[in-house]
């Protein structure tokens, strides 16, 4: 590409914020050329504005050291110097709904990795490998929105990434009851050991609102559009769990499944160790090369050793055998704030890029 696009990031600050960054550092097709956050970080050099509250393994990218933060209320000016945005914004979900809103009525496109929008019926939530035909709701959102260009796509909840795709690769067999366990990071609170120190050694089996995201969400990935609405699958019917653990990236899941027509051990393995989806298909740049593993081992997947399977973006699946009230289970593992969060959306841009529906303005 002889010219990257320009990307603005929404909630620059934050931990997913701050993937964004790391992620887009020497990306081939998008530049970070505008970081907004808060009014009390509004006028500051993005590292003075981030200040001791760098949370990545890797240094802050160069590039963006010096960036002045915007305000992200500032929705005219911050839309005047980018083609697209990411929303990591940390707001209420009306907040969100109509910052949002409002800057796809700027021509401009928004891949949020927000909640606020996963149940509009004409924005597409998006797994790329999963439901890229959903991206077809775009249409009739942009009718709705009175916009030419500027349109909103979530990515789901980060749980989701460690054990629907392992499903949703066996959807010739007919999942029809799921049982799972999500045990997840601190991450995915936003947070590190050093500013949540009670949750070294410590167990926390609640996390507000996460188990209804996980039981709903999937469907709506599973879902069909009709009549320029997505409309959720009916099942199969999914319960979970979900506890905090003390971890810092990864979440892992235990699950068990009951088929309507119950497969082989071997045809499962198959089955995942096989899987591609359209982002394969077009070789994007943050595309895994093989998007799920199966590891043989009993004591995997791990999160030391599996997390950062393909970058990251991968997904690591162990564990199978029969179960002795459902037909299988499993173990999961997928990396919460890269594919479950700041990568998944990377990913989900990358695909409207390739797709057309990402340009510059």
């Amino acid at each position: 590409m002889s010219q990257k696009l320009r990307v603005g990031i929404l909630g620059a600050t934050g931990m997913v914020g701050q993937r964004f960054i790391a992620l887009l550092e020497n990306h081939p097709w998008f530049e970070v050329v505008a970081v907004a956050a808060s009014p009390r970080s509004a006028g500051k050099a993005y590292e003075d504005a981030v200040g001791g509250r760098w949370k990545m393994d890797t240094p802050m990218p160069e590039a963006v050291k010096k960036l002045v933060v915007l305000d992200v209320n500032d929705v005219e000016h911050v839309s005047s110097q980018v083609d697209f945005v990411f929303s990591a914004v940390d707001m209420t979900k009306d907040e969100i709904k109509a910052i949002e809103e409002a800057y796809a009525k700027t021509e401009t496109p928004v891949v949020s990795n927000n909640s606020a929008h996963r149940w509009t019926p004409d924005v597409p939530m998006v797994v790329p490998e999963l439901n890229p035909e959903h991206l077809e709701v775009i249409k009739y959102q942009k009718e709705r929105l009175g916009t030419k260009k500027g349109f909103i796509v979530v990515k789901p909840n980060c749980s989701i990434q460690s054990y629907t795709p392992a499903l949703h690769a066996l959807k010739e067999f007919g999942p029809k009851l799921v049982v799972a366990t999500t045990y997840q990071a601190i991450s995915g609170a936003g947070k590190t050991f050093k500013e949540w120190p009670e949750m070294v050694g410590n167990i926390i089996p609640y996390i507000g609102g996460e188990e209804e995201k996980s039981e709903q969400e999937p469907l709506r990935i599973w879902g069909h559009v009709e009549d320029g609405k997505i409309v959720k699958a009916e099942g199969p019917v999914i319960t979970t769990q979900c506890i905090r653990v003390p971890v810092l990236n990864g979440h892992t899941a235990a699950v068990f499944v009951n088929f309507e027509k119950k497969p082989s051990k071997e045809e499962i393995i198959e089955r995942w160790r096989a899987f591609k989806g359209l982002p394969q298909e077009l070789e994007l740049p943050s595309a895994p090369k093989h998007f799920i593993q199966y590891l043989e081992e009993d004591n995997r997947p791990q999160v030391t050793l599996d997390v950062n399977y393909e970058n990251g973006f991968g997904v690591s699946l162990g564990r199978l055998r029969e179960d002795t009230v459902f037909d299988y289970k499993f173990v999961g593992l997928s990396h919460n704030t890269v594919r479950g969060a700041a990568g998944g959306a990377v990913l989900i841009a990358e695909l409207l890029k390739a797709q057309g529906y990402i340009t510059a303005k």
